[in-house]
């Protein structure tokens, strides 16, 4: 095979060209659903386990009803199909069944809000939308015209009819989602995106509601401004709803998601930093278009964060500015702005999610791959052209648009009491989530001034630990101890991927005025029996790699099932401003790409890794010190 052009298709696209055409059959009966939701929550039938567990789910999945999906990528999956496939059940793709390989705990259908439905109208060449300019040009697709159809829309509304077509389906979108949530077993948030991309720079933003009502949807046609929407959803609260915003692909922002600046260009205040603090508690930190944690550009000492990294902008080949378009920056950003104002206006916790735009939220490499070997037919690339989209590329590309190769979805952990929407938002409101790359790693992480070093041999200790201390997500109290806090952290294996390599605990904290950033490995496979140990330069070696690159099979003979540890900050000074959070990395595992090459007897791609290290992000603990009086 040649050597094919990859490139991304739109601000939204988040799949290869062989995931995109996705062919819907019927959305069920929602009143029939809606029954079984509600004999599902029958009194008792509901697991609650007030040491929480982790759920997990994906807050970021678009579906036939978001314009570019349906227009450039053919998806024809529904909203009620959506959630059917993420809780398990089997529906029909490409005229065959498929069915998840594990369920989702939950789901939000966050299809863009701008246009919602409207272009689906395209389905009858004779409607009016078909007959319109705008119809016309959809119609006769193609990249370029997508293109054109993105700034033409960017301009302004399509008129009161269409709007009509947006509002019944927004309406759709909450019976739906209403219908398919079974408390106890499944949840699913009503949630749209609001996409504001100001000269082609992400600004998007999930909004996820707690409840079973909804307003209409505030869009970037309202305002593109995030302190508008922000201000929209503090005034929707006083009217009995709540919801919160969550940003995502910061990574593609050019330094504008966090900058140190309003999007006005007016400097930071103490009531914007708590506008957005009240209205944004969570950010999207790893998903389909990349992973937003951190640059090498920024983390030069980090040998681990070159990982998925996508810093163009959505649309072309403008490289998107580094400095602004991460959240670890971000953190400290926050830090420093907190010292001058006294409010943190980027104190994110941390989620994953998928942006897939096939209505299918999946989140393994191999599911990835095979549901492009559905679209091939289950078979071999007949063509050359087949044989570049099922390694995500095209020899075809329009000129201009910048390489890329995508990744699977990734997830939200969630520790929360019960699998319900009300204990499931909580958690996201406290900040007590986690994202991972795609697996389903457990990954448990607390602070406190007095933990006993001892306390993780006790079967209990995760009680022990939420009354002496706060979990992910949570402040530390004021100095309890000039000797600095101590942390606790667990994880555990998804139980059918790869073992664990290490834990790290990333601080950043300020020193000067100026923020600094140290990773600590904390805990690793092959301490115990001193297979590994850290080298004179404060190096810990490399786990080892087990991946065959000739069948893309791996074992787990490397590597552990647990890992945990408490640990005391060894560069702890009690009058600095610091902020913690842990990552976990597996062992090497092969990447998407490397299973579907090898599933079709292709070379493999040269410029992505052919193995990977999948990983989990926990949210944060900040310290702040105490405010001397004069």
């Amino acid at each position: 095979m040649k050597k094919s052009h990859r490139y991304l298709l739109s601000a939204a696209i988040a799949l290869p060209l062989a995931y995109h055409v996705v062919i819907g059959f019927g959305s069920g009966d929602p009143a029939q659903a809606a029954q079984e939701s509600t004999e599902a929550a029958a009194p008792g039938a509901i697991k609650v386990n007030p040491d929480r567990d982790a759920y997990f789910g994906d807050l970021h999945l678009h579906t036939t009803d978001s314009f570019d999906a349906y227009v450039l990528m053919g998806t024809r999956t529904t909203p009620d199909e959506a959630y059917k496939f993420a809780r398990g059940d089997t529906i029909n793709y490409l005229g065959q069944p498929i069915k998840r390989s594990e369920p989702l705990d939950f789901l939000a259908v966050t299809d863009h809000s701008e246009n919602i439905g409207v272009f689906n109208q395209l389905d009858d060449p004779k409607s009016a939308f078909s007959l319109s300019d705008v119809g016309k040009l959809a119609r006769q697709g193609g990249m370029a015209n997508f293109v054109k159809l993105v700034l033409l829309l960017s301009g302004g509304r399509l008129g009161p009819v269409n709007e009509k077509v947006a509002a019944d389906t927004w309406a759709r979108h909450i019976q739906i989602a209403n219908a398919n949530y079974q408390p106890g077993k499944f949840t699913t948030f009503i949630a749209y995106e609001w996409t504001s991309m100001p000269s082609g720079q992400n600004l998007h933003r999930n909004v996820i509601f707690r409840g079973d009502t909804a307003p209409a949807p505030f869009t970037a046609q309202d305002s593109t401004d995030p302190q508008d929407l922000w201000t929209w959803l503090s005034k929707i609260r006083q009217q009995g709803y709540e919801a919160l915003a969550i940003p995502h692909n910061a990574n593609a922002s050019n330094g504008l998601m966090y900058d140190w600046t309003t999007l006005k260009g007016k400097p930071i205040d103490e009531a914007y930093a708590e506008l957005r603090a009240a209205n944004e508690p969570l950010a999207e930190v790893s998903q389909n278009k990349g992973t937003s944690e951190t640059h090498p550009a920024l983390s030069s000492n980090d040998e681990f964060a070159n990982y998925e990294i996508f810093d163009h902008l959505l649309l072309g080949t403008t490289p998107s500015k580094v400095p602004g378009s991460y959240w670890r920056d971000a953190l400290g950003r926050g830090l420093v702005i907190q010292a001058k104002i006294g409010v943190n206006p980027y104190k994110d916790g941390a989620e994953g999610s998928s942006d897939l735009h096939s209505g299918l939220s999946v989140s393994s490499a191999q599911e990835y791959g095979g549901i492009a070997s559905a679209n091939l037919g289950g078979g071999k690339p007949a063509t050359e052209e087949q044989a570049a989209q099922a390694l995500g590329e095209s020899k075809n590309a329009p000129a201009g648009i910048k390489a890329e190769i995508l990744s699977p979805g990734a997830l939200t952990g969630a520790w929360a009491e019960s699998n319900t929407r009300e204990a499931i938002y909580a958690a996201f409101r406290r900040k007590e989530t986690y994202a991972t790359s795609g697996d389903r790693i457990k990954l448990r992480f607390f602070g406190g001034w007095g933990f006993k070093p001892t306390l993780l041999n006790d079967p209990n200790w995760v009680h022990t630990a939420y009354q002496a201390g706060v979990p992910m997500g949570g402040d530390l109290p004021v100095a309890g101890s000039h000797a600095g806090p101590s942390f606790l952290v667990e994880a555990v294996k998804d139980p059918n991927k790869g073992n664990l390599d290490r834990i790290q605990i990333v601080k950043i904290w300020l020193e000067g005025g100026k923020q600094q950033e140290h990773v600590f490995d904390v805990a690793w496979s092959g301490a115990k029996s001193g297979q590994r140990r850290v080298d004179a330069s404060g190096h810990l070696p490399a786990v080892g790699n087990t991946v065959d690159l000739k069948t893309g099979a791996y074992t787990n003979s490397i590597g552990a099932a647990q890992l945990q540890t408490e640990w005391h900050d060894p560069t702890f000074r009690a009058d600095q401003a610091a902020v913690y959070y842990v990552r976990v990395l597996e062992i090497p595992t092969p990447r998407w790409s490397t299973l579907r090459a090898i599933e079709y007897g292709l070379p493999l791609p040269s410029d992505v890794p052919a193995t990977l290290q999948q990983r989990a992000w926990s949210s944060p603990i900040w310290y702040t010190p105490a405010v001397r009086k004069p």
